[in-house]
């Protein structure tokens, strides 16, 4: 039902995903990340509180393959989850449970992460990986490079029908938090639509929550 990218920006120490499914608004409950700390998808049938769980683990100095391996040990039904983790020394780890759907996969390199359940084939992790190396520009172009190479080579078996991507820096909350929870049409082409009106006000929005004093003008009727 979904394929994923997670990754730490060795440039930046930021951490992201992407992640587009079949389900509705896929984001919501698959995609965890912490500043400093790392980053999680937990998908296939999904227990959204194996991210914060990871997260926490990590944030106490676990690595990622000892953080996964805890919550593989401790957590009930861990067959029906599959799990994709990155710390902030870029260590990943990947966990599919033996009732994954469909033809799953996964791929890890360092820094990053890719996998799927109910794919078109197994090559959609690799290919997912392959483009977000390949890719230019900043650290959400890149993620969503990945995502564009995943539906190319083929994506999910089934129609997609939601995508989010979120990206999180050094504040206590995500700096990027996009989501098409629900289309017919691509999900992926509305969030890189989204994203690319989003990207050049990012910086701004930062600002203006840390110092709207010195923040640009918010573009509004009534702003001086």
């Amino acid at each position: 039902m979904t394929f994923s990218l997670i990754a730490r920006c060795a440039q930046t120490g930021q951490f992201g995903m992407v992640i587009a499914s079949s389900s509705p608004a896929v984001a919501a409950r698959c995609a965890h990340a912490r500043a400093g700390v790392g980053v999680v998808a937990s998908q296939n049938i999904t227990d959204p509180a194996l991210g914060p769980a990871l997260l926490d683990l990590m944030e106490r100095g676990m690595s990622a393959d000892d953080a996964l391996l805890t919550v593989a040990n401790s957590h009930p039904h861990i067959a029906f989850r599959q799990l994709l983790i990155v710390d902030a020394q870029g260590r990943g780890g990947v966990l599919s449970g033996a009732h994954s759907l469909g033809i799953w996969k996964t791929e890890r390199a360092e820094n990053v992460a890719a996998g799927g359940n109910l794919l078109a084939n197994n090559g959609i992790p690799a290919a997912m990986l392959a483009a977000y190396a390949a890719a230019a520009g900043s650290f959400g172009d890149r993620l969503m490079a990945a995502l564009h190479g995943g539906l190319a080579a083929g994506g999910e078996a089934g129609p997609v029908h939601s995508a989010g991507m979120k990206i999180v820096d050094r504040l206590s909350w995500p700096i990027v938090d996009l989501r098409c929870d629900w289309t017919d049409d691509c999900p992926i082409t509305a969030l890189q639509a989204a994203w690319d009106v989003y990207r050049p006000q990012m910086d701004a929005y930062v600002q203006r929550a840390e110092d709207p004093t010195v923040a640009p003008s918010y573009g509004v009727p009534g702003d001086e």
